[in-house]
């Protein structure tokens, strides 16, 4: 059965394109389609699609605003297109946490230059979208814990109570008991290091929104994403989260109650005094940054001293990674299929039989005070 799709976008240039690579899959079909916010809540309720492909600036009503009122009314799987600017991050991170699960550049000029290409990525995605989890519970918006918002610089200890509310977060439905996983073992581990993809950035956010300030182990993030947006979802995590977070530079050295997320476009490798080091992307690798080369230098360093955790994403990134570490000694956990939006990275850790542990995302960041003391 083909997956249906809603079109939203202002620009008739656009919808016309975008529909036209969709249907050029036979195995998709678009059924209609929306130039603003209010039509695409109309649309989704009436046409129920199995995916909706969401502009965020227009007219009557933006497509955050749309998302929200969709994921409450009749929850669809939402892919934003967005611009690759600093605000256009900021905006898709917006729209993640409203609810939409995946975001593509809206690049008019890579439509029309390499229309192979972004016809197998937009294909694929619609493909993916289709099969996650969005659809099956109540992903409706909720308050992040309670979090600092105090300035990076500071130390972290001296990071006070929230003085504003946070951004609200979309959490995961009720996820099925995990009855194989026990609590944790305590650990002196040297090193927590987590790696995601879709759906990682609103899961992240759950999971170092319930760290407390002294969190005693330093933390590295590899998330699937653009250059353009690491920054911004670093700077955000800072304000939202108890513990210090930022863009990781070459030369940062780990520290308790850090966590230094892997900038977008390069690749981050941890060295045995505690250093990372920020390397160009290899074109010969599907991601950049990657989690496998993340995982792979923390089992060189930091031998049975690590804790790995790996969230929701589609691919396999983190599973080589992960077989190094558990080479070493150390320990590897997976979030579950009910929690994840897309169960694939944490499918190939629990498949290749690498996972010690196997938590809801609710219960990870408890988790994870709970092994690092």
């Amino acid at each position: 059965m083909a997956v249906k799709v809603l079109v939203v976008d202002d620009s008739g240039f656009f919808r016309r394109r975008v529909s036209e690579i969709l249907s050029s899959d036979p195995t998709i079909q678009v059924v209609g389609t929306a130039t603003n916010g209010r039509e695409a809540i109309d649309q989704a309720q009436a046409l129920k699609p199995d995916v909706i492909t969401m502009d965020y600036e227009m007219p009557m009503m933006d497509g955050i605003t749309a998302v929200r009122h969709i994921m409450q009314r009749c929850p669809t799987p939402v892919l934003m297109f967005s611009s690759l600017t600093h605000e256009g991050a900021r905006v898709t991170l917006d729209a993640l946490d409203a609810g939409a699960v995946d975001y593509l550049p809206k690049n008019f000029e890579d439509i029309s230059r390499n229309p192979e290409k972004v016809k197998q990525m937009l294909c694929e995605k619609v493909h993916t979208l289709s099969r996650s989890n969005r659809r099956l519970g109540a992903h409706v918006a909720a308050p992040v814990p309670t979090a600092a918002a105090g300035a990076s610089a500071a130390p972290v200890s001296s990071r006070a109570a929230p003085t504003r509310t946070p951004a609200p977060v979309t959490p995961a439905r009720a996820p099925a008991p995990t009855a194989s996983s026990a609590a944790p073992r305590r650990k002196p581990y040297k090193l927590v290091a987590i790696g995601t993809s879709t759906g990682g950035p609103v899961a992240l956010q759950r999971v170092l929104t319930q760290l407390p300030a002294h969190f005693p182990t330093p933390i590295v993030l590899v998330q699937h994403m653009p250059a353009a947006f690491t920054r911004a979802f670093a700077e955000r995590l800072d304000k939202l989260c108890r513990i210090t977070v930022k863009e990781a530079e070459d030369g940062d050295v780990l520290r308790p109650g850090l966590a230094l997320l892997a900038p977008g476009g390069k690749q981050m490798m941890i060295d045995g005094r505690g250093a990372v080091k920020i390397l160009p992307g290899d074109e010969r690798l599907n991601y950049k940054p990657c989690v496998d080369i993340t995982f792979g230098s923390a089992a060189k360093s930091y031998g049975d001293k690590v804790l790995a955790v790996v969230l929701t994403g589609m691919g396999a990134d983190g599973r080589e990674g992960a077989r190094l570490l558990k080479q070493g000694g150390s320990q590897v956990w997976a979030q579950d299929e009910a929690s994840c939006v897309i169960y694939g990275m944490p499918m190939a850790i629990v498949k290749a039989g690498l996972a010690d542990a196997v938590y809801s995302l609710d219960d990870i960041g408890r988790h994870l005070v709970e092994a690092c003391g």
